[in-house]
């Protein structure tokens, strides 16, 4: 009896009324042949909603078929010339392989990746071919993340089109003397090429999806023109297992952006094996995507599948292609036809009989939906065309696609980097290279005359699309003025006597003053993360109101109030919710709009330092590769300072992270004055000057009075260093402290201890970036190493100190190794002694912490003292007289180490 009959068979033992379910599939299917599958579904889900409505339980499910949701006879044929395009695509892929090959045959350590692309290289096409503009005068132009193990692939497109030269080529992976291409997609290292960087897993996909909701914002806002962009993510399906791929599917489906389209290429493996190799991740990807409210299009099967699915009438050949699992699905295509037909076809024997006429050969050119140009035109159709939803396309391939034995789907396809002569011949052969014999060992580049037809139509097919990409700009073609100094004059004044504000607040009325300002005003992108309220923000809500696409469709809670919360078409504000990495991709997306939208935004991302540079370290990163410019504020900072909040809330180390990214510029200031004068030179840097750098400000919730500017300041705030108060000249010692942040507070009062109860004058130097005084000594010091008949330079904390006498003496918020960036420029023959917050946070009070920490007024008296008994100038008892005095237990234990 044969499988149909068992089947039918077993459905009749559970159906109470044959007849009638056969009624009712006899209709649909009518309904299918006479109106179309679109009218199946919508009385299909009218039926389900009425059945639910009365009671039925009917479980949801996300999942369709294992098949192409683009029917055979509905997806639109792709409409250029295949036969250039595929010859095209292999010039391209002989030339990403011998790109590779070339660099390590030279050095073998250099790496490289060939099977991404590979298994990239038709959709890649179809989209350069077809679909991805660049900008002109009427469009801005798609923007694209490429996946980033595919760029040797990117580099032969753009070889063929003439914007990279042989000898680039040639010099893939060895960029330090400025002429070749780097491994990834680095903005950094290829400005005028790649716009974003990809590699770093899982950042991709994320940072796209924030890209596409503030292209949507500037249009809203009426800044840019930017309804006929697209944003495309290709990623990896392994990648996609990185929390960042899929962390904001969600908020994509949920704002409706329909100007995005993630491209999975599901090559079924990873670097060490397969992805699901026992499920399927393009089915568990569909079902994550479908209910965040994504459109979902699965390219599976290549064309050469529609003529079997067509016979398919009892169902057997979908119902084994969604029973075979991803290892098996590898599997075929690391062997041949013969082994297909025996180890797919053959758990069938209806199956066995569909291809019974076909050989082994037909059997193995069966290809996966996302090696064929028809399948993937329809697929980015559909896409492009997408009205209300966000597109994720899963596209099937074969990873190392065309290295044939040498790597194709094999676990070791990734690092596939090196090919013997058999396996280079084998690949000309396959992709059909006039290339000799001869000329074969030297892996030779390939690249046709320009009058070839087939360059003619790469060439056309670019200038139809409005030019070449990627592509980036370098700079924003407006010019934004920036205010004077003076804009801000409120806080550069001394607050007056017994009022009292802290640093965040300054940063908030700087932040105001901005707004208002004519030509920066509407260019302000404030980025919260549901911490307003926290750094008193909450007032810009009424004022500029928050982004949404749909406005506000409900009353807040708090409209009675005058700061409520206020949702507009139009608003300002970005609030992401609890959610640093979504906050840091808007940040991203507005730090680079100079480059990608042509227009200059100022953003301004304010979050708990905590959960800053330490939670979106990658992404602060990837910012820098970018070239991003704007303000990162780190509020409540400092170890001591956010006090009841303990362990993992207090921050003593971003700015040892901050120091680690070489164009991000930091400082920790402590008065409003310092706050005014660091923002005005970002303004005047990044968006004056167009520079390509960001700046980290850590400002505090402690609340003190603040002693305004005085004259000639300016510069050493900038630099790093100033001297805030010069000490009394009666006493014969002197000793320099130095301090940033809140604990500068701390430094000023032990100057007074030290002058009243151990006659010792101090002068107090306030040092807002130490990060910036040591990359200074460091550029000196790199001078006079390579220029040693020269006159050496000092570097500007060393001329600083250096007509000053005493001791240094530091403290900081942050841990030692904050301060002790500049302890090589010290000038010769001073003692330099560091105290800092080295250690976990915990709770308690302010002065308690900072009792705890060794970094109060009276710890560094005690270290200014023991500096000076260092150096003979007092007698250590005098020391241990002030350790008995301050009530300081010698024996403590060292907070690092609790």
């Amino acid at each position: 009896m044969s499988a149909q009959i068992d089947q039918v068979l077993a459905q009749a033992a559970n159906d109470p009324d044959v007849m009638e379910t056969q009624e009712w599939l006899d209709a649909l299917e009518a309904v299918i042949e006479k109106e179309g599958p679109d009218r199946a579904h919508y009385l299909m889900e009218r039926m389900v909603d009425l059945a639910r409505r009365r009671g039925a339980h009917i479980p949801f499910s996300s999942n369709t078929a294992y098949v192409n949701t683009i029917p055979a006879d509905q997806g639109e044929h792709c409409p250029g010339n295949l036969e250039y395009e595929e010859r095209l695509r292999s010039w391209m892929r002989w030339n990403a392989m011998a790109m590779v090959v070339k660099a390590n045959r030279v050095d073998g350590d250099l790496g490289g990746h060939l099977s991404s692309f590979a298994s990239l290289a038709n959709m890649l096409g179809i989209g350069f071919n077809h679909f991805w503009h660049a900008p002109t005068e009427d469009h801005g132009g798609d923007l694209l993340y490429i996946q980033g193990h595919s760029s040797p692939g990117i580099y032969a497109r753009a070889f063929l089109e003439g914007r990279l030269t042989e000898d680039q080529l040639i010099h893939f992976r060895r960029e330090a003397d400025g002429h070749g291409l780097s491994s990834y997609p680095h903005p950094k290292l290829m400005p005028e090429f790649w716009q974003f960087p990809t590699v770093s897993m899982g950042l991709g996909p994320l940072m796209a999806i924030y890209q596409a909701r503030f292209l949507k914002y500037l249009h809203a806002r009426g800044i840019a023109k930017t309804d006929n962009r697209k944003v495309w993510a290709f990623c990896g399906d392994g990648e996609m297992d990185e929390p960042e791929s899929m962390g904001a599917i969600g908020m994509a489906g949920r704002e409706k952006l329909n100007n995005l389209v993630i491209v999975v290429n599901c090559n079924l493996q990873r670097l060490d094996g397969p992805v699901r190799g026992n499920g399927k991740i393009i089915q568990e990807l569909e079902s994550d995507f479908r209910g965040a409210g994504w459109n979902v299009v699965k390219v599976i099967w290549g064309s050469g599948w529609d003529e079997l699915l067509a016979k398919d009438k009892d169902g057997i050949l979908q119902k084994v292609m969604m029973e075979t699992v991803d290892g098996e699905y590898q599997n075929y295509k690391a062997k041949d036809g013969a082994y297909v037909r025996k180890h797919f076809f053959g758990k069938h024997p209806k199956l066995l009989e569909m291809v019974s006429k076909m050989s082994d050969d037909d059997i193995w050119r069966l290809t996966r939906g996302g090696h064929d140009p028809h399948k993937i035109y329809a697929a980015f159709k559909v896409a492009q065309e997408s009205k209300d939803q966000p597109t994720v396309i899963l596209a099937k391939s074969i990873k190392g696609y065309g290295f044939g034995k040498a790597g194709e789907a094999r676990n070791t396809a990734h690092n596939t980097k090196k090919l013997d002569d058999e396996a280079i011949r084998a690949m000309r052969d396959r992709f059909q290279l006039p290339i000799s014999d001869a000329d074969l060992p030297n892996i030779p580049f390939f690249k046709p005359s320009d009058d070839a037809p087939e360059m003619q139509y790469l060439h056309e097919r670019r200038k139809a699309l409005g030019g070449y990409l990627p592509q980036r700009r370098v700079q924003a073609d407006e010019k934004l003025p920036v205010p004077e100094l003076s804009a801000f004059q409120a806080m550069l004044e001394p607050t007056a006597e017994g009022r009292e504000i802290s640093t965040t607040a300054a940063y908030s009325r700087v932040l105001t003053a901005l707004l208002r300002d004519p030509n920066l005003g509407p260019r302000v992108v404030p980025i919260m993360v549901d911490e307003s309220r926290t750094f008193g923000m909450e007032g810009l809500f009424r004022q500029i109101g928050i982004f949404s696409q749909v406005g506000q469709l409900y009353e807040p809670v708090d409209k009675d109030q005058v700061m409520y919360y206020r949702e507009d078409k139009a608003g300002q504000i970005l609030q992401e919710g609890i959610n640093e990495a979504g906050g840091m991709s808007s940040w991203i997306a507005a730090a680079t709009s100079y480059s990608t939208n042509n227009r200059v935004m100022i953003p301004f991302y304010t979050y708990y330092s905590m959960f800053g540079l330490q939670r979106i370290g990658d992404l602060a990163w990837a910012a820098g590769d970018m070239r991003a410019r704007g303000f990162l504020i780190g509020g409540t900072a400092g170890r001591t300072t956010l006090n009841g909040e303990g362990l993992q809330h207090e921050d003593g180390h971003s700015h040892v992270f901050a120091s680690a990214i070489p164009n991000c510029i930091p400082y920790d200031p402590t008065f409003a004055h310092e706050v005014a004068v660091i923002i005005h030179d970002g303004l005047r840097r990044m968006v004056a000057n167009q520079e390509d750098v960001f700046y980290y400000i850590t400002v505090m919730n402690e609340n003190y009075g603040h002693p305004g500017i005085k004259p000639g300041q300016e510069e050493g705030i900038i630099k790093g260093l100033y001297l805030l108060n010069e000490g009394g000249k009666q006493n014969k010692l002197r000793v320099q402290l130095l301090g940033s942040g809140t604990i500068l507070r701390e430094v000023i009062a032990a100057a007074d201890l030290l002058r009243d109860d151990w006659k010792v004058d101090a002068d107090v130097w306030s040092a807002p970036s130490f990060t910036l005084l040591a990359r200074d000594g460091q550029d000196v010091e790199r001078w006079n190493m390579l220029h040693p008949a020269e006159a050496p330079k000092k570097s500007y904390f060393e001329q600083s100190l250096e007509g000053s006498e005493g001791p240094i003496v530091v403290s900081t918020d942050y841990m030692r190794t904050y301060a002790e960036q500049v302890r090589a420029f010290v000038p010769k023959g001073r003692s330099y002694k560091v105290l800092g917050t080295d250690g976990y946070g915990r709770s308690d009070t302010r002065a308690k912490l900072r009792e705890f920490f060794e970094v109060n007024r009276y710890f560094v008296t005690v270290a200014a003292l023991k500096s000076l008994a260092d150096e003979g100038k007092i007698k250590p008892e005098v020391v241990a007289q002030a350790i008995a005095k301050y009530g300081i237990d010698p024996n403590k234990p060292n907070p690092v180490t609790l």
